[in-house]
């Protein structure tokens, strides 16, 4: 499934007035905290998906017959939660199960997955592989949980071997559309068991270009300075003056969006030693702070010479590519965080991006810290 780009950068730009840099940091920090942005709406999305009014007890009656839920009185619970938007679901096999159970499509899967998690469907998931099949076939959510019991287990490939190509998951996504049969699947799971793993190896890709800029951003005639810790990089670049306090009461929507899930020196070296994923916010920011450079060369000097708006609709193209690329959701200008890294893109070329996002935090956050 290709992911498709959540809005055109021209209809992004008459809804983001940001996209132009027509607001001042002080402007855009009072626009977060009266609410213009909020994030999508995971209730909204599924009611739009399924607009029909057994939603709430289809979920329940499915969970039950495959003997998911503790009782109906927690399950209906738990499911007018979401469905109010006071929680949604985090875990991955919810958002399958919620497919299956409603009979939606695999691109509408794979939009949820995006939307909840981050990251679409893993084709290079083992499981998911199956289940994402399983889905697009029309055959059962039992069904597919029975074959894949029936397959081998195999060794996660976590890390990206020399001559290693780190296209494996959009290969094994697009082989997949030509199996037609379960005997098909089956020889095409054994063939490709020693690709198999849970991680996105392409993130892993992005993240270490750009984080080697920062641990080592001297210039070449100083290359015998010391490289700069995950601590120093973390203080110097990452902070951005978010609030380390684990605090959220009387923070507003926008200043919880933007802090939940900010990266700290543990989450770099998780990610570094392979131990987590590369979270989208730490992708997202890696790239304003670096201004993505050393990913391309070819065409990067030519910033200085385009236009605002040229430069912040290659901005938008080069993200979602990179998203795309990753498994990663496209950029939403109605998610708060994703406001903010378009505001910063469209900063004016003798201003860095980074210093941009980095005063409208502060001015956000002015007395949280």
């Amino acid at each position: 499934m290709e992911i498709v780009l959540s809005q055109d950068p021209v209809l992004a730009c008459e809804v983001d007035p940001t996209a132009y840099g027509s607001m001042t940091p002080s402007m855009a920090a009072t626009y977060l905290r009266s609410s213009h942005v909020t994030t999508r709406s995971f209730a909204d999305t599924l009611r739009a998906m399924y607009p029909h009014d057994d939603l709430v007890e289809r979920l329940i009656r499915f969970y039950v017959i495959i003997g998911a839920g503790v009782n109906e009185r927690s399950l209906a619970r738990r499911f007018r939660n979401w469905m109010s938007d006071r929680s949604h679901p985090t875990y991955r096999e919810d958002l399958f199960r919620v497919a299956f159970a409603l009979r939606l499509t695999e691109a509408q899967l794979d939009y949820l997955l995006g939307l909840a998690t981050s990251y679409c469907i893993q084709y290079r998931d083992g499981r998911e592989l199956v289940l994402a099949w399983f889905l697009r076939n029309g055959y059962g959510y039992q069904e597919a949980l029975e074959f894949h019991a029936s397959l081998p287990s195999y060794a996660p490939q976590e890390m990206a071997v020399t001559g290693m190509h780190t296209h494996v998951t959009r290969e094994i996504q697009t082989e997949l559309v030509g199996i037609r049969t379960l005997d098909e699947l089956h020889e095409y799971y054994l063939l490709n068991m020693h690709n198999f793993g849970s991680q996105h190896l392409r993130s892993y890709f992005y993240f270490e270009r750009y984080l080697a800029q920062l641990v080592k951003p001297t210039p070449s005639v100083m290359a015998n300075e010391s490289a700069y810790s995950i601590e120093r990089v973390m203080q110097e670049y990452l902070s951005m003056r978010v609030p380390s306090t684990r605090r959220r009461d009387g923070l507003t929507l926008a200043q919880r969006f933007i802090k939940s899930g900010w990266p700290n020196a543990t989450t770099i070296k998780d990610v570094r030693n392979h131990v987590i994923d590369v979270p989208r916010k730490l992708l997202l920011l890696l790239y304003v702070v670096t201004e993505n450079c050393g990913i391309l060369d070819d065409g990067q000097h030519l910033d200085e010479y385009m236009t605002l708006e040229n430069r912040v609709e290659d901005h938008w193209w080069t993200l979602n590519a990179i998203l795309n690329d990753c498994g990663m959701a496209a950029i939403d200008p109605r998610n708060a965080f994703d406001w903010l890294v378009l505001y910063a893109i469209a900063a004016d070329t003798d201003e860095p991006m980074s210093e941009r996002m980095e005063q409208v935090i502060g001015a956000l956050f002015d007395g949280e810290a």
